[in-house]
Order: structure tokens, then C-alpha cells, then sequence
């Protein structure tokens, strides 16, 4: 055999032997991945708390004035004049309108010449009764006619009680030509200007309002549930309630306020009860009849079960929570869910105190797999903010 061929015969048998080296190989492979132990996934726990809470709700309301007047006139006539800017703040026994006087200080005048004239005929008859019982003790007077003396200075006395409060009366409406704020606060415009005629009493038309913007109430609406279980406990125990105020413009609740008032009975209806919070600061831009963001937290605390809200997860309407058990597996507890306090979230029922609860790693952890856990580092102090809570 030629050397030329038996180089090509050596170099295909060669080639022979590495494909079937290679192909023993493959054929192997998939055993050996096979037989390589599967990776456990790591994931973050951190035990659900149970520690004191009290709970809480968020609700829309509004600004009430504590006080609210619509100035009326006492007394009819023409109105003079103004003397007020729409919208400035007034004091208690401030000047606001003048209406015409002229004919109620006649009146005055004449009611003080009939107090003169019964004056006069009280002294007279007050004599004529003197010179009577001299009289009458000299018995040169019949009994009746000292009886007359009697009665006639008893009815000049009266009739001088009577002319005295003519006068009196014919004053006070002298007085109320100016009318005069009732309390201080914030004014409104001038309904009626000068020059027109005002009629008087409860059936006028208003002449202007004043709120007392420095006082004023959160009044909101609490459901029956929420009645039951934030108010009724704290109002058995004695425990005043935490209200908090803020206004559409606000982060939070910067406000600080307390119940002042709470409706006699439930309203039917909607199934609501009307309570009104006395805000304690009112800062100069809050009005009466702004919107208001109330919150309301219960005074009695109790033990509940709290996780991070953020690993509360939904399915559907459901929320649940990931938890791993004692033998390392992954369940998925259905929650009901509570207030939120702070960051964290109140479970009422689902997990209970010290379970492990996956806060890290969830997507490597479906339920039922076996997993590795590792503690998660404790949350900052101030993620679990104590300024109250909200559903």
C-alpha cells in the first residue's frame, strides 16, 4: 500500500474515534444534569407582629362655624348707612348698620312727657291721700272718700310703673337703629344698602352673616360599624377618641381636634351617626364650609396581629400574605385585612403572632415550594409612624 494512502486510512479511523468519544458524551450529558441537586431560592422573612393598636377611619366632612349669625334689624325704618368692608373681621359690639332714628327719638320724646305727666299726677294724688288721712283721723271725712284718695293715688302709681317703661321700651328701640355684631368673627358683604327700607324681626331679609372663623368644627359622618367599633368602645371606657383635621391642600393631618358633639341617636336613613370635632388650632386659611379629611382613631387599644403592607398581595378580591412554614414550604394565608398603621398592616384574621412571612424573594417562591429563609433586617423606627392610622 502506498504511504500517501495509508495516511488518509490512519486519518479517517482517527476521526471515527472522536465522533464516537463524542457521542458517548452526549449521550451522558443529560444524565449527569439530571443528577445535579436543584438550587433551593433564598427569600427574606420577618415575623408578623402582634403588639397594642387602636382603630382607626378616614372620613370626608366638612368646616363648621361653632358660631354663625345672620344679622337681622330688631326695627323697621330706612337704612342710613354701612359700616363695614365685606369680609374684614369685626368685634363683639362693633357698629355695622345705622337706620333712620328720627322717628324712634320721637317716640322717646313722648314717652318722656308721659312720664312727666304721670309723675305730676302721682304727686298729686300722693298729697290729696296725706291730706286724707288727716282727715280721716279727725273724722271729717266719710270712709269712702278716703277710699278714693286711696285708689286714685294707687293708679297714679301704676300709671307712672307704666309710663316709666314707655320710656324704657321707646329707648331700647332708639337703640337698635344701630345695629351692633353679636359676637366676633368674619363678616359677609352687605346684603341691603344704604337707602333702602328694612322691616324687622325674624321674617327680615338678612342684612349680613358673621362666622366665627377663629372657632370651628370638623363635622363628619360615621357608619354604624365604625360606630360600634371605634366609637362605642371608647365612649364605655371612658377613653377620649383621637381626631385629626386636614384640609385638601394638606400631606396629612396636621390638625388636632376633639369630639365636641355626637348626635343623639342613629340616623336611619343612611345608617350614620353626625359627629362634630372641635379643631383646637384654625390657621388662617381654613373657612367654614371648606372640605375637610378627618381621622378617626378609636381610644381603646387592643392586641393585633400587624405585617408590612407592602407583602399584602391580591387575588382577585381577595388579599393574602406568603408565609413560610416549619418544614421550609411556601403557604399562601388568605388575610383579612385592617387599618393601616403607619406602614404596617393589621390582620384580623389569617396569620397569627411570630409566623414567618416572606417580605423579599416572593417571585422565587410559589406556593408550595421549598424554600431557604433569611432573616430580614428590622424596619426603621420611623416607617411605622404612630401619627395614627387609616383604612
Amino acid at each position: 500500500m502506498k504511504p500517501f494512502r495509508r495516511s488518509h486510512l490512519a486519518a479517517a479511523a482517527a476521526a471515527l474515534a472522536l465522533a464516537g468519544a463524542g457521542a458517548v458524551l452526549w449521550r451522558h450529558a443529560p444524565q449527569a444534569h439530571a443528577e445535579a441537586p436543584a438550587a433551593v431560592p433564598t427569600v427574606k422573612v420577618r415575623p408578623a407582629l402582634q403588639r397594642p393598636v387602636a382603630d382607626t377611619q378616614d372620613y370626608t366632612g366638612r368646616l363648621e362655624a361653632v358660631d354663625l349669625v345672620d344679622i337681622r334689624p330688631k326695627v323697621p325704618g330706612t337704612l342710613l348707612a354701612v359700616h363695614f368692608q365685606p369680609g374684614q373681621q369685626v368685634r363683639a359690639g362693633a357698629l355695622l348698620f345705622t337706620i333712620d332714628p328720627a322717628p324712634f327719638e320721637a317716640q322717646v320724646r313722648q314717652a318722656q312727657a308721659q312720664l312727666a305727666g304721670a309723675e305730676e299726677r302721682q304727686r298729686l294724688t300722693e298729697m290729696e291721700l296725706a291730706r286724707g288721712h288727716r282727715l280721716l283721723d279727725a273724722q271729717a271725712i266719710a270712709r269712702r272718700e278716703f277710699d278714693a284718695l286711696d285708689n286714685a293715688a294707687r293708679q297714679a302709681a301704676a300709671a307712672l310703673q307704666g309710663a316709666q317703661a314707655a320710656l324704657a321700651q321707646a329707648r331700647l328701640q332708639l337703640g337698635y337703629t344701630q345695629v351692633r355684631a353679636p359676637i366676633a368673627g368674619r363678616i359677609s358683604r352687605a346684603e341691603i344698602t344704604a337707602g333702602n327700607v328694612v322691616g324687622a324681626g325674624g321674617e327680615a331679609a338678612p342684612l349680613t352673616r358673621i362666622v366665627s372663623d377663629g372657632k370651628l368644627y370638623a363635622a363628619f359622618n360615621v357608619d354604624e360599624q365604625s360606630y360600634l367599633r371605634i366609637l362605642a368602645p371608647s365612649l364605655r371606657d371612658g377613653a377620649q377618641p383621637v381626631v385629626q383635621v386636614g384640609l385638601a391642600s394638606d400631606a396629612g393631618f396636621p390638625h388636632a381636634a376633639a369630639i365636641a358633639s355626637l348626635d343623639n341617636q342613629m340616623d336611619t336613613r343612611s345608617g350614620t351617626v353626625r359627629v362634630r370635632a372641635r379643631i383646637a388650632h384654625v390657621s388662617a386659611e381654613m373657612l367654614p364650609g371648606l372640605q375637610a379629611r378627618i381621622r378617626l382613631q378609636g381610644g381603646v387599644a387592643h392586641q393585633a396581629v400587624v405585617v408590612d403592607d407592602a407583602v399584602v398581595g391580591t387575588d382577585q378580591d381577595r388579599k393574602y400574605v406568603l408565609v413560610v412554614n416549619a418544614e421550609n414550604k411556601v403557604e399562601r394565608r388568605f388575610v383579612e385585612p385592617g387599618a393601616l398603621q403607619g406602614t404596617e398592616r393589621v390582620l384580623r384574621r389569617g396569620v397569627a403572632p411570630g409566623e414567618q412571612v416572606i417580605v423579599d424573594g416572593a417571585f422565587r417562591a410559589p406556593p408550595g415550594a421549598t424554600v431557604a429563609p433569611v432573616a430580614a433586617d428590622a424596619p426603621a423606627a420611623s416607617a411605622r409612624a404612630t401619627d395614627g392610622a387609616r383604612s
